[in-house]
């Protein structure tokens, strides 16, 4: 992703506006302490809620326990959006990355993702590694997925620009 071309939408930015460089964009990923995710339902209404979520190698990830409404969702659609940003009309950077949530199972990546989000949150997000996910205090499976964006744009307000990532070359 650090090959990543940032392209300005001029019809929806302000005149004289520049594109939102990456690094500015993945560090708003990094340091993001809340998403909203976009799931579809089976009947193909939307499902939105907030989570949490670490960007790690390349990818947003985040965890839902298995009978929960989004994993229930991502059996039939894989395709999600994930939104981040600030609530206020004129100021801010609002980011969002589109892709498809695949499950993470790998025991390597798993423990790299249990300490990212321990580290994220000093702590407060305190998952143990299983062969299937993660489980946590409470007890249960939590069910970890990984979003490789195939999409991220982000919108600065204040001085309103629209810009989008592609990868170097296209």
């Amino acid at each position: 992703m650090d090959t990543l071309v940032a392209r300005l939408d001029e019809r929806f930015s302000d005149p004289g506006a520049r594109a939102t460089p990456w690094a500015v964009t993945r560090r708003a990923l990094e340091e993001a302490q809340l998403f909203w995710i976009t799931t579809v339902r089976p009947g193909g209404r939307p499902h939105v809620t907030p989570l949490v979520a670490v960007w790690l190698d390349e990818a947003l990830h985040f965890s839902t326990g298995p009978d929960e409404r989004k994993a229930v969702n991502l059996t039939g659609n894989p395709h999600v959006v994930l939104t981040t940003g600030c609530n206020e009309w004129d100021r801010g950077l609002d980011v969002m990355v589109e892709g498809e949530a695949r499950r993470v199972t790998g025991r390597d990546t798993l423990e790299r993702l249990a300490a990212a989000w321990a580290a994220k949150w000093d702590g407060q997000w305190r998952y143990r590694v299983t062969d299937t996910g993660f489980t946590h205090d409470g007890g249960g499976s939590v069910l970890v997925f990984a979003v490789e964006p195939a999409k991220i744009l982000a919108f600065t307000k204040g001085e309103f620009s629209q810009t989008s990532y592609v990868p170097a070359g296209e």
